[in-house]
């Protein structure tokens, strides 16, 4: 009996095996390149899961490595740039999976806005600005007004996200988008003030539970880098129950029956405005704060929902755990990633700090102004989030993300950190 798993998020993977094999299950990894996944890899023993080495892009021959899988009864995609091949996947092999026309919608962020615009349960709408429409620049002053948010329908990790707050920046971000390449559409949307959540859903049959939320603290503006977050953030339970009443009413609202999602969220002044719907578990270490913070091993509900089952998590309470919270760890400069200072001094600190790599030595690090720029993770735990946030802030700022110059074509240092 077999699950194949096509990618992955960075962390988790782990965990994973451990669902599948409580569940009598064996899983297959399908990836481009298994050196990712080297430090889950390297921590699990010998044979615990299958892995082939193949071009994830290419639906014919992952279709043939599929159909060639003896006892295959499932399929895992939990990454945003394989999502709808995972979807395309499941309808050909007639594997269970939510209708992939939902998988769609939700990689549409413009459509997603207009679906809950349309349903009441936002106040803005979506305006495309194609760059090639010479109206498209007052069209968005008019409809969406200022402030707004200009960003990719496709987009991922806070990468092509503007945030335009006077008409010199809505021209800069459309010249600037002009020359990106980009996984959508340009579109805008109204900036919705306030502090920024993540909410950890499960759905079966349409019902959801909320498992909890996330507080995402970003960068200052006009930037939208995620920097620190922590789980689970302690609301009223009168507010978590409106919560999760909401958050059932906008994943029904987008035709979502099944499995993880993890809802964006902005609380404002007059209530909470989505900001995107990913049909997953959360990246990062969200997962892995799931498990702790609950007391169980989240992914067998990711492993049950591939089989089409109802997931156990759904009817239990789990026992609960410590509070986690975790920072990115970003060098001050681009360039070479050549190491990490301060990590002896961890051991000695509150709540068990500890590194998650993302980065190995030699990688290049270009970009700082979004989340393709860090080198690890800092995790820690405490008694509740807001104490783990302050342990793991403290910890971050032990350490020191290194980078050199990018060397220059003649063999010279280029400007670096």
């Amino acid at each position: 009996m077999t699950v194949a798993c096509l990618e992955s998020l960075t962390f988790g993977l782990g965990r994973l095996v451990d669902a599948a094999g409580a569940l009598g299950e064996r899983l297959l990894l399908l990836t481009r390149d298994p050196s990712f996944y080297a430090y889950e890899l390297d921590r699990l023993p010998p044979g615990s899961l299958d892995v082939v080495a193949t071009d994830t892009f290419d639906v014919e021959r992952l279709t043939g490595h599929l159909q060639d899988t003896p006892g295959l009864r499932g399929l895992i995609s939990s990454t945003d740039t394989w999502t709808l091949t995972g979807a395309r996947l499941t309808a050909r092999l007639g594997l269970p999976g939510l209708d992939p026309s939902v998988l769609r919608l939700t990689r549409d962020k413009a459509a997603v806005r207009d679906r809950l615009h349309g349903a009441g349960l936002t106040r803005g709408r979506a305006v495309e600005v194609p760059a090639t429409d010479p109206g498209a620049r007052e069209r968005l002053l008019k409809e969406v007004g200022l402030p707004a948010v200009v960003k990719d329908t496709a987009g991922t990790g806070s990468q092509n996200v503007w945030l335009v707050r006077n008409e010199e920046e809505l021209d800069r971000a459309l010249g600037e988008s002009a020359g990106r390449s980009l996984k959508g559409r340009l579109f805008a949307e109204p900036y919705f003030s306030g502090p920024v959540y993540s909410a950890e859903t499960l759905t079966w049959d349409h019902r959801t539970r909320l498992l909890g939320v996330s507080s995402r603290l970003m960068s200052p503006e006009p930037r939208f880098r995620e920097e620190i977050t922590a789980f689970p953030v302690a609301f009223p339970e009168p507010r978590r129950a409106s919560l999760e009443r909401w958050l059932g009413a906008v994943l029904d609202a987008v035709g979502y029956t099944d499995r993880f999602a993890h809802v964006e969220f902005v609380l404002t002044a007059d209530g909470p405005e989505v900001v995107e719907i990913n049909p997953r578990i959360g990246g990062a270490l969200v997962g892995e704060g799931l498990c702790r913070a609950l007391g169980v091993n989240v992914y067998e509900a990711m492993v049950e929902t591939a089989l089409g089952r109802r997931p156990h998590l759904m009817d239990t309470e789990p026992p609960g755990g410590p509070a986690v919270a975790f920072v990115l760890g970003y060098p001050a400069e681009p360039g070479v990633f050549t190491g990490v200072a301060g990590l002896d001094r961890l051991p000695g600190m509150p709540g068990t700090p500890t590194w998650y790599p993302v980065r190995r030595v030699g990688d290049p690090v270009e970009h700082l102004d979004d989340s393709r720029g860090y080198a690890g993770i800092v995790y820690a735990e405490a008694e509740t989030a807001e104490l783990a946030t302050h342990r793991a802030v403290a910890a971050a700022g032990a350490l020191r993300v290194l980078t050199e110059p990018f060397p220059e074509p003649d063999g010279r240092r280029a400007h670096g950190g």
